[in-house]
């Protein structure tokens, strides 16, 4: 009878986790967004030997970095669609619900706010603070959506932040701060939320 109440509360617990949390989340998503980042900024670095001390806003090759960067975020939004929906329908949940929307609209706001400021940065031609930025507000946005999903988003977005505070005390080694953080803190983070919580299902 004892053991019947305990499945009973493991249930509810379940349920509850659901309704309020968004676990559909692939680790390997977060691992394959990395290995983008990572391959991205190769790319990036490549092109910056090749034309160093000629890149400026009009030129072509800041143009190409702009590419490069636009195809990394959507390669990523996309992995992470498809593996996300590929587990959720696995376990019988939905993509899209009241807890996933919450989750976005959390998410969203301090990465577009940050996105606005790093525009105004390139504006501003303060080109060495586009890095730390981004890589702060985009910590900031997965602590801000970290309660709606697992609690390892939280300890991301935290490690990212600090990341991105180095990097600003670092100016001028903007591109390897966003690799570690984009790139290696992905790769690590995704794989342990793949064998935490993906394998088991």
């Amino acid at each position: 009878m004892e053991k019947d109440y305990l499945e009973d509360i493991r249930d509810i617990r379940k349920m509850m986790d659901k309704s309020s949390q968004f676990l559909s989340l692939s680790g390997l998503s977060g691992v394959m967004a990395g290995i983008y980042a990572l391959i991205g900024a190769f790319a990036i670095r490549k092109i910056a030997t090749i034309n160093y001390g000629r890149i400026t806003v009009e030129s072509y090759s800041f143009q190409l970095i702009l590419v490069i960067g636009a195809a990394v975020l959507f390669l990523s939004v996309a992995t992470a669609y498809a593996l996300t929906l590929k587990k959720a329908r696995k376990s019988g949940d939905t993509i899209w619900n009241s807890t996933s929307k919450r989750l976005a609209i959390n998410f969203f706001i301090p990465l577009v706010t940050g996105g606005l400021f790093a525009l105004l940065l390139i504006r501003s031609q303060h080109y060495g603070l586009i890095a730390p930025i981004t890589l702060i507000f985009y910590g900031l946005a997965c602590v801000n959506a970290s309660k709606y999903t697992m609690r390892d988003i939280r300890y991301l977005g935290l490690t990212i932040t600090a990341i991105g505070l180095v990097a600003t005390y670092f100016i001028g080694y903007g591109l390897e701060f966003w690799a570690l953080g984009f790139g290696v803190c992905h790769i690590i983070y995704g794989a342990m939320m793949h064998y935490k919580y993906d394998r088991k299902e």
